[in-house]
Order: structure tokens, then sequence, then C-alpha cells
């Protein structure tokens, strides 16, 4: 699909200029970059949730003036009309927190029928409002009486004058229709542009990994927004610790820093093209959230943690002019959902990963939150040989 006007591009530079953000996509890198090999399946081509075939991404940023840090993140199963052609899907409630637009429907149906938009805690109803007039007006739907908006959010509250609701449809509109394949921007961008992770900036990251053939050869790509706490870990090395910041810090050692609250939120989206019902999509989403565990999160208190997997495998998927009584297709088997369950863990620990390396320093709302340190991060991780 076509790229975002050059005009819009230019004034969100000249904005992130002028408040001293970063805007280049790779001016930090990525865990790859660093020789950090995370678990043992081997990445897609991209190591993105757009290795899963079919896939597309698009983001809106939003930065402007002093206090508005904020945008949309839009996931595709497919570039059809999602409605006309569902992908089963199931969401996995970690600590629920959180407003997830649309996941009543989809426990209870075990399917997706619009795009997956990520976004700010107060925007959820605009953004759903904004998707829901994106699909009624798709060329098809002009009988469509109904609609399930699947939207979900982290609170940027911290860098963004999340009051405001500053998102727009036109914001809706240009990240799912510039939604593409190939490769994800990450770090703060979308609607990772304001948010905060283990005390250091957070956003957007993505993975994926591939089974080998003699496993079927199927591919799981992860996204994640990030915005939570606990005590971050790199690969199994206390990170968080050694940088001197992580949650309860300031309560074990009664001085230093409090600055990790652990409250936040984290969205997961889980793409394969296994071919699985809507029961092992929620079993694929639950192991997920191994992942985000094993970087120290501690899904507190007041976090929204959620995870949405889907299955884009042609088989599965449910075609709204289809009016059988019945239907009979193969999926996997209980038995085969283990490497699955592997490569779900992998992939979003990784990505949880990337959404920090990748991310800048950035200041918004009357505060600062720096990026996590790169080169002090790899001298902890040489020093345990996790990476050479």
């Amino acid at each position: 699909m076509a790229n975002k006007p050059l005009a819009i591009a230019t004034v969100l530079f000249v904005a992130a200029f002028a408040a001293g953000q970063s805007t280049s996509p790779n001016a930090r890198p990525r865990a790859s970059d660093l020789g950090l090999k995370v678990g043992i399946l081997p990445t897609g081509p991209l190591d993105a949730i757009t290795d899963v075939a079919g896939v597309e991404v698009g983001q809106t940023t939003i930065i402007r003036g002093d206090n508005i840090r904020t945008g949309v993140t839009a996931v595709l199963p497919h570039s059809g009309n999602l409605y006309r052609e569902k992908v089963p899907g199931a969401i996995f409630v970690g600590n629920g927190f959180g407003k997830l637009a649309g996941s009543t429907q989809v426990e209870e149906m075990g399917d997706i029928e619009t795009p997956i938009l990520l976004t700010s805690t107060t925007s959820v109803p605009r953004v759903a409002d904004a998707l829901i007039s994106y699909m009624l007006a798709l060329p098809g739907n002009e009988d469509l009486l109904s609609i399930n908006p699947v939207v979900g959010e982290t609170n940027d509250g911290y860098l963004s004058d999340i009051r405001g609701r500053h998102i727009t449809s036109d914001d809706v509109f240009a990240a799912v229709k510039n939604a593409k394949s190939g490769p994800v921007e990450e770090g703060d961008v979308g609607a990772g542009t304001g948010t905060v992770v283990f005390g250091w900036k957070g956003g957007i990251g993505t993975s994926s990994r591939r089974l080998p053939v003699s496993l079927g050869g199927y591919t799981v790509g992860v996204l994640v927004q990030t915005n939570f706490g606990g005590v971050l870990t790199i690969a199994g090395v206390p990170v968080g610790q050694e940088l001197g910041q992580y949650y309860l810090r300031k309560e074990l050692q009664q001085a230093g820093s409090g600055k990790d609250k652990a409250d936040g939120s984290c969205m997961i989206v889980a793409a394969t093209d296994a071919p699985l019902d809507a029961r092992n999509l929620k079993r694929l989403a639950a192991r997920a959230w191994l992942g985000v565990a094993r970087t120290g999160s501690s899904a507190s208190n007041g976090s929204g943690d959620y995870a949405i997997a889907f299955s884009t495998a042609p088989q599965v998927r449910i075609r709204a002019n289809d009016k059988a009584l019945t239907r009979n297709v193969e999926v996997m088997t209980n038995d085969a959902m283990s490497p699955l369950f592997f490569a779900a863990i992998e992939a979003t620990e990784e990505a949880v990963y990337n959404s920090m390396f990748k991310a800048t320093t950035m200041t918004g709302n009357g505060h600062t939150v720096e990026a996590l340190p790169i080169e002090k991060t790899v001298e902890i991780l040489k020093e345990h040989r996790v990476i050479k």
C-alpha cells in the first residue's frame, strides 16, 4: 500500500527535532544486531510479525508541541476485507486492568473481523469508532449492520496529554490504509510513542520464530506494545539490577530511586500461519505471556495485560458468504502445539527487548524518560557471556 504523504512525514520530523527526539529508525540496534540470540529457534527472514505471510503493519506517530506523544499501530491479518473473510482468533487476559474493545465477541465466536489496533487508553472509544467507519465503507460491506472492532491500549499519560484524546479518525485511517508487509518500525513509534517499560523508554517491538520443516515449518510472529515494569532481565541476566533501576529498589535498599512503579500495561499480538482453531490460539496466546515473564515483568495490579492470537492459514478462515451448517477443516492437534508454544515464548521475549533497544530518550508532558543505555547494557551482557 501507499506510504504516508511526504508532508505528514515532514511535519512529524520537524516536531520531533524540535522536541529533541531521534527520528532515525536505524539509530539504535535491535537485539540481533548486538549478537543477542534469544532461545533456540531460528527467526524468520525479517525477525518480525510480518514474517507470517499476509500480515501487514501500519503506524501513525503523533508528536506535537511539548505534551503530545501518542499514536496508533494497526496489525492486519490479511489485506482483504476482514469482515468477509474472518480469521480465527483468541484473547488471553494476563491481568484485566485495561480496555480491550471487542474482546467478548472474540471470546464467544472465536474469530476476528477487523484489523487489530493498538493505541492510548483514553483514545480506545475514538479509535474503535474510526475503525467501524473504515470497515463500513469497504466495498462489499454496504449492508453491514454490526461490526466488532478489536482495539487494545496502554497508558501513555506520563509522556503525553492523555486527557486530550488527540487521536483523530484520519490518524486511524492512515495507520490502517498504510499498513504493509516487510520490516516493521520499532521503538517510540505508533502506539508505543509515549510508553515506558522497566523505567526506560518503551514502545513497539516485534520478532518471529520459524519451526523446522519436520515440525511443519510454521512461523509465529509477535508484535508488542510495552508499558510495564518489574526487574529487567535480558536472556537471564539481571540487567535492571545491575543498572540500578528496578521495581521495589527504593523499598529494599531504603534509598535510591523508586522510579519503576511496575504499573502499566502490555499488549501482545501473535500471528501464525499454522492452522489453529480458536481454542488452541488461546493456548498460544497464554504462552506468549511466558515470554514477557522472562523479561522480568511482575504483571502488577495496575497493569492491563492482554495477548491476541490469530491464524492466517487459508483453510481456517471464516467466509461470510458460507452459510453451510457444518465445516470440515483440518487443524493442528493438541500434541502438535508444544513447538508453537515455544516459538511464541521466544518471539515475545525478543520483541520486548527490541521495543526497548530501538526506543530513544523522550521528553513530553513535563517528564523525560531515558532510553535503555545500550553501551552499559552490552557491557553487562558481555560480562555474563550472553554476547561476545
